[in-house]
């Protein structure tokens, strides 16, 4: 039999609906839009292209745009190739989108966070699955364009959605914050990251965090990490916006407390207690972390009206995000491994998770706990103090090995004794050229870096020495080797 035709997409916005809400004015016939993209090489048929200016101007793209099936178009000027919405500033007119769309959704909440805002989004996302119709950030849209254009995504009659917010400096969360204008609002935690923006380091990381509370609805619900040395600064923002404040930690008089956390080969069992009542429940994630992130998703869930049983559902069969924790068995030809992907990121404080995490997890037979580093990035001048004040967190989980890349790492590798000490390569290109001496047979090798000092190159060469032939493999063991000893 044929197979049936893909049911028509619903219709987002019409061409009268978008001039109403930016102002603008329609050139050309009037159209209807199913989707909306920044980037003309992510087009399907009936997406709004928005002309966005940055380092390119989006103008410029307009018409190939349309040659893959634009319906229209948001613009500053009239364009060639089809209708579109003529505004002063496409920036601003998708800001006015954004938020007259947020009232589609009957509750929302956002996240922030030093550590962990994705995954808590995605894992949130996927209790409000359960729930009903739901929306919600992909990738890391969470900043001043992907803020915007996740509200301007979402569909008529959302029960729910959830909103990633992030910051590189000072003063970009409290507006965007506003724009969602949250019923429920989370900071997973505070740590030393981005803190080269900040004149007063994380002091200055804590009241940007904070910020996010500044948009809640009136009686909305703040959900904080009590943990945090930062606690106080945390709760006294919610307090002075009238919210509901919601802790979770490890602390006896916290909404949500974490009272044991056991990793296994399948995830972790969690003890917990919430509102006082014993709780016990099941995870994906094995990572020693995921004890208070399924605390604050359990507590932003119920802010947001998911009943308990739904979101330890969620949570049960919510499994690690690529790069952030993702493990993969690799079969090498020397004997396999396991890879644990923790490429998309880094920090102080989730790479110390990180190692705790490492530290517990079964080897094989004569197998290893290894650990693949590259550079934590803009930590400014604190960098080379936060790169070698990784060797305590690694000798505490009791790692057996380190390999390192990249002149930040250095710092941390120059200080390590010679029976932890692997490779240290100048850049992660080198070091993933030299895959196959990194892992052994029954290891466990956890890949962290940030992002930009290109850990995942490391985390894919691993896990390709499953798929390359054996041949291959071993002329770049030896190409590898004789790298090394010169």
């Amino acid at each position: 039999m044929p197979a049936k035709p893909a049911p028509a997409k619903p219709v987002l916005w019409t061409s009268e609906q978008i001039e109403a809400a930016t102002g603008g004015r329609l050139s050309g016939p009037p159209f209807a839009v199913t989707g909306l993209t920044y980037n003309s090489r992510e087009i399907v048929p009936g997406d709004l292209f928005l002309a966005l200016k940055g380092a390119r101007d989006g103008h410029a793209f307009a018409a190939s745009a349309f040659a893959a099936g634009a319906a229209g178009a948001l613009t500053e000027h009239g364009v060639e190739g089809g209708p579109s919405i003529v505004t002063t500033d496409t920036l601003k007119a998708l800001e006015a989108l954004g938020i007259t769309a947020r009232d589609r959704a009957a509750r929302r909440g956002a996240v922030t966070g030093s550590v962990g805002k994705t995954s808590v989004t995605q894992a949130i996302k996927a209790g409000l699955d359960l729930a009903g119709s739901s929306h919600g950030s992909i990738k890391s849209y969470n900043n001043h364009i992907g803020v915007p254009l996740t509200l301007a995504r979402m569909p008529q009659g959302t029960d729910r959605a959830v909103f990633e917010i992030g910051m590189n400096a000072p003063g970009e969360i409290a507006p965007l914050s506003r724009m969602v204008a949250p019923h429920a609002a989370c900071v997973t935690t505070v740590g030393p990251v981005h803190i080269e923006a900040f004149a007063d380091g994380e002091a200055g990381v804590a009241a940007e965090k904070a910020s996010i509370f500044e948009g809640l609805l009136p009686g909305g619900a703040a959900v904080l990490n009590g943990d945090v040395a930062q606690a106080a600064v945390l709760e006294a923002a919610a307090r002075a916006q009238g919210a509901q404040v919601l802790r979770f930690g490890t602390g006896a008089a916290h909404e949500a407390r974490l009272i044991g956390f056991t990793p296994d080969a399948e995830g972790a069992t969690v003890r917990a207690e919430l509102h006082g009542k014993a709780l016990e429940y099941r995870l994906a994630q094995s990572g020693h972390h995921w004890g208070l992130n399924s605390l604050c998703v359990i507590l932003m869930l119920e802010a947001l009206d998911v009943p308990l049983e739904t979101a330890l559902a969620a949570l049960a069969g919510f499994a690690p995000l690529a790069g952030r924790g993702q493990t993969i068995q690799v079969a090498a030809p020397g004997g396999a491994f396991t890879l644990i992907d923790e490429s998309y990121n880094a920090n102080p404080l989730s790479m110390a998770a990180g190692f705790r995490s490492l530290g517990v997890r079964p080897v094989g037979p004569g197998g290893r706990r290894v650990v693949v580093l590259t550079d934590m990035l803009e930590l400014g001048d604190q960098s080379r103090a936060l790169h070698q004040g990784l060797a305590g967190p690694i000798e505490a989980a009791g790692l057996d090995m380190v390999h390192a890349a990249g002149p930040e790492m250095k710092a941390l590798y120059d200080i390590l004794p010679d029976s932890r000490r692997g490779l240290w390569r100048e850049t992660a290109a080198e070091l993933a050229a030299e895959a196959m001496v990194l892992a052994g047979s029954g290891d466990v090798v956890m890949v962290k870096g940030s992002n930009g000092s290109k850990a995942s190159m490391v985390a894919k060469a691993l896990a390709a020495l499953g798929s390359e032939p054996p041949l291959k493999q071993r002329a770049s063991a030896t190409r590898a080797i004789g790298a090394k000893e010169v």
